[in-house]
């Protein structure tokens, strides 16, 4: 007969924490009848003690002491599978992604030690927002992730992150700093039909991901629409990386008008990428995307690149006194980058374009991120005799104490103030300060936006410099924009500049 044996573990009870591991084997008689057992015993307390350390190190973040992501995804994974089973009859519950706004920020300036204990504070003041079933986990960095069952409407999702916006709106104190902080909040209900828990947790970042697009410090629920913009937005991204190996790009150039001088004084470069199923795609929609996903820095230097030979072969083939100037945009992620200069020195070089024809806009907000970070980026593009312009000047900051930070030569009027620009309107006003700010500094000043015959002499009155805009012409092609520098300015361009009655110089 064989020899059944039975294993179990249990506590010795007491406050000390003691276990023991027992085997019992029972003793039988001369016919097969149990009489008794025998029974040995041994201490796993050690094993115990090491197999919750593992757990802790696998399921726990050794910082907040909060689960981790894997234990979350279980967590999700075990809900998922109850209403699969359950169907209609199955508790609601939701998936909410937090992210902390201006994390980095505070990180940065504060010291990474800061950075963790506002992640500990954090973590406290979210605990004191849930319901003891709640679930609150760290899963990376400065986000995090709640589990809210048995809800009884998506209202009570909503209730949870409006009280958690409210809680996160009042200071900490870190580091010996006030620091203020918020939250951006995506949602994903169980009633959208969950198979996959994965599925569910893609669509609470992804409502997070556009709550953060829409200005942060708010909260966003998951629909399809967003997952169809998702999609779109991962298709973009996939298509933009492809586009830059396939240079399926065009430089489109717009004229820059000589307001005093009445002729045309150069281009901007504008990028347009020559999608192969979209056909030709603008600047709005791709911009964006490149900009976050690094993508805009080869993207910015083929277009400088591009623009600087064709300028240079325009500055050959036609001799214009003095000669044509090319204006191409920087992003905020070029601004930064140290070698920028190198790289402009080095495209000059190769295409064998003068420093002094080449014109780099910034836009204001730009130049406000980079305050520190671009001063010497921009000094050294200065001292190499390229010429620097803020654009869309006028549309974000009050103080105006940058502009002695950095070796600005121009003032782009941004197209807003010019389009209504009216005699006694607020923003004809804005424009003359602008223009008088200008002339104070030895700047300077471009109008952008500019669309009609009485926008171009009131411009001229106040001593406007250069004017582009639709009603000199739109960005157009590098053939349509040579065939204008060959045949020269259209009658109707004379005519508007002749009726100009700029008086002195700027």
């Amino acid at each position: 007969m064989p020899v059944s044996r039975k294993r179990f573990e249990w506590r010795l009870p007491g406050r000390s924490e003691r276990w023991l591991s027992t085997t019992k084997i029972p003793l039988r008689d001369s016919s097969g009848l149990i009489v008794g057992s025998f029974g040995i015993s041994r201490d796993i307390t050690e094993k115990k003690r090491f197999e919750a350390e593992l757990e802790q190190k696998g399921f726990y973040d050794p910082l907040t002491q909060l689960p981790n992501r894997a234990m979350f995804d279980k967590r999700v994974e075990r809900l998922v599978t109850r209403s699969r089973l359950l169907g209609p009859s199955a508790p609601l519950f939701a998936v909410v992604w937090l992210d902390l706004d201006r994390f980095k920020c505070i990180n940065e300036s504060l010291g990474h030690c800061a950075g963790d204990e506002l992640l500990v504070r954090t973590a406290r003041r979210l605990e004191a927002c849930l319901r003891p079933g709640d679930v609150l986990a760290r899963v990376v960095g400065d986000q995090f992730t709640i589990l809210l069952d048995d809800l009884h409407s998506e209202s009570d999702a909503v209730r949870v992150a409006e009280r958690i916006q409210n809680a996160m709106s009042v200071p900490l104190t870190v580091a010996g700093t006030e620091v203020f902080t918020s939250v951006s909040i995506g949602i994903a209900l169980s009633s959208s039909g969950y198979a996959r828990h994965d599925d569910m947790l893609r669509d609470a970042y992804t409502a997070l991901y556009r709550a953060k697009a829409a200005g942060r410090a708010r909260h966003e629920i998951f629909d399809a629409d967003m997952h169809r913009r998702a999609v779109d937005q991962l298709q973009l991204e996939t298509d933009l990386r492809r586009a830059i190996e396939r240079q399926e790009w065009l430089v489109y150039y717009q004229p820059i008008i000589d307001l005093q001088a009445r002729r045309l004084a150069g281009f901007e470069a504008l990028a347009r990428w020559r999608h192969p199923c979209r056909g030709l795609v603008m600047p709005d929609v791709f911009i964006p995307t490149a900009e976050e996903t690094g993508l805009i820095r080869p993207l910015g230097m083929w277009v400088l690149r591009e623009a600087c030979r064709q300028m240079r072969t325009w500055q050959d083939q036609y001799h214009n006194i003095p000669p044509l100037g090319i204006a191409v945009n920087l992003s905020p992620r070029q601004i930064t980058q140290i070698d920028l200069p190198s790289q402009v020195r080095s495209i000059l070089e190769e295409t064998g374009l003068p420093a002094s024809s080449l014109t780099l806009e910034i836009t204001e907000s730009s130049l406000m991120q980079s305050l520190q970070a671009g001063a010497a980026v921009l000094q050294e593009l200065h001292e190499m005799k390229v010429h620097l312009d803020v654009d869309d000047f006028g549309t974000g900051y009050s103080s105006l104490a940058y502009l002695q930070s950095f070796p600005v030569q121009t003032l782009k009027v941004d197209r807003s103030f010019i389009r209504s620009m009216h005699a006694g309107t607020q923003q004809s006003e804005i424009v003359r300060a602008i223009v008088g700010l200008a002339h104070n500094l030895g700047m300077d000043v471009t109008a952008e936006g500019v669309e009609t015959p009485e926008q171009i002499r009131s411009l001229s009155a106040l001593h406007c410099r250069r004017a582009q805009g639709f009603y000199f012409a739109r960005p157009m092609p590098a053939e349509d924009a040579e065939r204008l520098i060959a045949e020269g300015a259209p009658a109707y361009w004379d005519e508007a500049l002749s009726a100009t009655s700029m008086s002195g110089s700027s």
